[in-house]
């Protein structure tokens, strides 16, 4: 499409917002296109943001062909900026190693089951006794537990040492390390 001085100080706007989320932007590139109009509808305009930051480029190309608040170029530029900044803060977490990563659960296996008092004890791979309650089991019948059972557990610090918050029988072909 023609320039226009006014949407030109708008792509402005948004990309030095961009910086908000990374000072990492070494390159921002915007076009915007308006490919044809429709039988029904006016002009859809079609906006691509090129961003360059080290390792890496995000690209957003936004098509709104069935989004008739993209006759106006300045929402579809919006919607646009707004998908450019969620993968820009994508970027930022994976590049500071925010990104979660999830530990393996802790296993074991039952060592002492006392169904009338309602608790039992998961012995670690490193000799460690941990006390869980009837209510921690998740998926499984606390009574149709055995000793032996091999066990999935979360611990934490309880009154009178470690316990178990949640209790999960080990699948068949699980193996411990």
């Amino acid at each position: 499409m023609e320039p226009s001085p006014a949407l030109e100080t708008r792509i402005r706007e948004l990309a030095q917002r961009l910086e908000r989320f990374s000072s990492r932007i070494m390159h921002c590139h915007v076009t915007i296109d308006e490919p044809h109009r429709h039988q029904h509808q006016g002009k859809l305009y079609q906006v691509r943001v090129d961003l360059t930051v080290p390792g890496s480029e995000i690209v957003v190309s936004k098509q709104h062909s069935e989004q008739h608040s993209h006759e106006d170029v300045h929402v579809a530029l919006r919607d646009t900026f707004r998908a450019v900044r969620r993968q820009l803060e994508n970027y930022e977490r994976e590049h500071r190693h925010d990104v979660k990563h999830h530990e393996p659960r802790p296993f074991g296996w039952i060592s002492l089951l006392s169904p009338a008092e309602d608790f039992g004890r998961i012995e670690t791979d490193d000799g460690r006794s941990i006390y869980f309650h009837r209510n921690s089991v998740i998926g499984a019948d606390f009574d149709r537990l055995t000793t032996g059972s091999e066990v999935h557990f979360v611990e934490e610090a309880g009154e009178r040492g470690p316990q178990a918050s949640s209790v999960q029988l080990a699948s068949h072909g699980e193996q411990r390390s």
